[in-house]
């Protein structure tokens, strides 16, 4: 599979997410820059991912500005096409302002930036990017202010009923009823589009690729993808 990476001003997470995937996941991987429009490299079969970080310093809402970059026009069609789209952290906000997943990014419960391990889970047998982790607690680093999902009743309804939630943060135990680090829905940890092509999520599995780091959860994640 070959994974397309998105940087945008203010992105930080864009050197990890290439070292992650090419070197501890062994696939081929493309920068491409904002303002660039040109996808014709990739196929549907190929992932675009938004990665983490400030884009655009994080002025007005995070991913706000992001969303009008020439190259989201081009992710919305590869998406649009059947084609692969991962938003982490801060991809994941932009993918929400932009329309390819539903709800929102909001402040912290506790109105403070966390950084640190947390756990996640997924129940998720549909979707690439969770399909074979399913049922097993992943330690996946956090870091935001702003990573709480939300989303009025009807629209958190309906994504519970169409089974687009891919991962619930939980504690180390898989127990998802008493551990929610930011005050999120249902502990929600990300999402999908309902075609199930689209995939946002907080963590950041790009952080969790490496056994020099001493964990390697986050690259069963992107296995999953390059594998379904």
């Amino acid at each position: 599979m070959k994974f397309g990476i998105v940087v945008f001003p203010g992105s930080n997470c864009d050197r990890d997410m290439q070292h992650a995937l090419a070197q501890d996941a062994k696939q081929e991987v493309i920068m491409l820059w904002h303002k660039d429009k040109d996808l014709s490299a990739f196929s549907t079969e190929d992932c675009i991912v938004l990665p983490g970080g400030f884009s655009y310093g994080d002025y007005l809402r995070c991913g706000a500005i992001a969303r009008f970059s020439p190259m989201m026009e081009s992710v919305i069609a590869h998406a649009n096409k059947g084609g692969k789209v991962l938003g982490v952290c801060n991809g994941f906000q932009i993918l929400c302002e932009a329309g390819l997943l539903p709800g929102a990014l909001l402040l912290n419960d506790h109105q403070n930036f966390i950084c640190k391990n947390t756990f996640i889970k997924s129940e998720n047998e549909k979707v690439a990017i969770s399909k074979n982790v399913v049922g097993q607690t992943l330690k996946i680093p956090i870091a935001h202010g702003e990573g709480r999902y939300y989303a009025d009743a009807a629209t958190i309804q309906q994504i519970e009923t169409n089974n687009q939630v891919i991962f619930r943060y939980c504690d180390s135990t898989g127990n998802t009823a008493v551990a929610n680090p930011n005050g999120t829905t249902h502990n929600i940890a990300g999402i999908c589009n309902a075609n199930g092509n689209v995939f946002g999520m907080m963590p950041h599995p790009e952080r969790a690729c490496s056994a020099i780091l001493g964990n390697t959860d986050g690259l069963k994640i992107f296995n999953s993808i390059i594998n379904n």
